[in-house]
């Protein structure tokens, strides 16, 4: 199953659910101190709870910059795969490409692609089309 950032009629595949709560809990781990949405809740709270309103859109664009510049200073080991399960491993384990060299690009779309500029690109349509964002499965 799909499951990706839904803006009006247009889907950006991200990748598994799996993937996506990875990014999540990787996010209120390593940023938060464990407190998920104390210091991005546009992004952790608003949109992972469903829906992004247009008005917070910028805001959650301005945390996204903060979590990609943050994530370059942590290696890819220090990924979180489920804050509810630490001792849970990505299915590739430690198998990953040397092109991934921090958390800032770890993160990769089942189609190939950077999720940190997908995401980008996603919250950047909700404000051109002017409508909220919305994860959604497929």
């Amino acid at each position: 199953m799909a499951t990706g950032l839904r803006i009006g009629p247009i889907f950006y595949k991200i990748g598994t659910g799996s993937l996506l709560h990875s990014f999540f809990s990787t996010i209120a781990y390593r940023l938060e101190d464990n407190k998920w949405g104390s210091k991005f809740p546009f992004l952790m709270n608003e949109l992972y709870q469903g829906d992004l309103s247009l008005e917070n859109i910028p805001k959650a664009k301005k945390e996204l910059n903060e979590i990609r510049a943050l994530f370059r200073e942590y290696a890819p080991d220090r990924i979180i795969w489920d804050i509810d399960d630490l001792k849970q491993q990505a299915p590739w384990g430690k198998n990953i490409a040397e092109t991934i060299t921090s958390l800032s690009n770890y993160f990769i779309t089942s189609d190939g692609r950077q999720f940190f500029d997908v995401f980008e690109k996603a919250l950047q349509t909700g404000i051109d089309i002017q409508k909220p964002i919305r994860i959604q499965s497929l």
